[in-house]
């Protein structure tokens, strides 16, 4: 490095400069996007400056979602999606690409939590609703989003899994096995990708304070608080924050990585 002093005369300004927000100029796809962890990314990154696609199921909750966005400046649209079907899928991702022009980031969020019953109890029909929603949906979506963003010249994915994609627990066979299959597709299709400039990764929350736990039974709500160290559930923002991390630049050598916000539940 030269260490030859500068010969220009010209003034030095003093004067702060404004850094671009982190995520401007990127279009992000969030699944799940319209209510709950969902919402709270959906939020987060068009705080951050992105453009968001709100893909959900619910129809009207996506556009009421991406209403707010607008409402507080910015540039969101709804899509309905089916993550059990894959031709939804594809539309989904399409309808972002041929919106906004390309497809830099993607969040898999939507999941579904199942009855709860063990293992010899569990329903045929059951099994097969929570994979097709927490895995095969994971997977439908990489397969379009993935192509998508190498034709940007690359970007990230975040796979929500749990910490249930690492602990066990007692009446969730299905939840626990879809989501511990989260963490190993997130690390097969890093590896494949990561030379292509494509960052993949995955966030196990645990127990986040929903609206649906805030209306539990006490005893139900007062036992999964103290599972967690920390001795209070998370928050949907928290989970937002971690992802919105692992999306931005500055997460730019992390890639195949399984990152808890779990108040302590895994440290035992």
């Amino acid at each position: 490095m030269s260490t030859t002093a500068p010969t220009s005369t010209a003034p030095t300004s003093t004067a702060p400069t404004s850094a671009a927000p982190e995520f401007a100029g990127r279009t992000a796809l969030v699944t799940g996007g319209a209510s709950g962890i969902g919402l709270a990314l959906s939020r987060r990154l068009a705080a951050g400056g992105a453009t968001v696609v709100v893909a959900d199921h619910a129809e009207g909750k996506a556009r009421e979602a991406a209403a707010e966005l607008e409402s507080a400046g910015a540039r969101a649209v709804a899509v309905a999606m089916d993550v059990t079907d894959p031709v939804s899928v594809e539309a989904g991702v399409r309808f972002a690409v041929d919106t906004f022009g390309a497809l830099h980031l993607a969040v898999n969020n939507a999941g579904i939590a199942g009855p709860g019953n063990p293992t010899e109890a569990y329903g045929i029909e059951d099994w097969d609703r929570v994979l097709a929603t927490n895995l095969s949906g994971v997977f439908y979506s990489m397969r379009c989003e993935i192509p998508a963003i190498v034709a940007a010249g690359g970007g990230a994915i975040v796979n929500m899994s749990s910490i249930l994609g690492t602990n066990g627990f007692a009446g969730s066979p299905a939840y626990v096995a879809a989501k511990h299959g989260v963490v190993g597709l997130t690390k097969t299709a890093a590896l494949e990708y990561a030379a292509q400039n494509v960052r993949i990764n995955a966030v196990g929350p645990g127990f986040i304070d929903t609206p649906l736990l805030k209306n539990a039974d006490p005893q139900a709500r007062a036992h999964l608080i103290s599972l967690h160290p920390a001795g209070r559930l998370g928050t949907a923002e928290e989970v937002a924050e971690l992802t919105a991390f692992l999306l931005s630049d500055k997460a730019s050598f992390i890639h195949g990585s399984y990152h808890l916000v779990d108040g302590g539940y895994s440290a035992p």
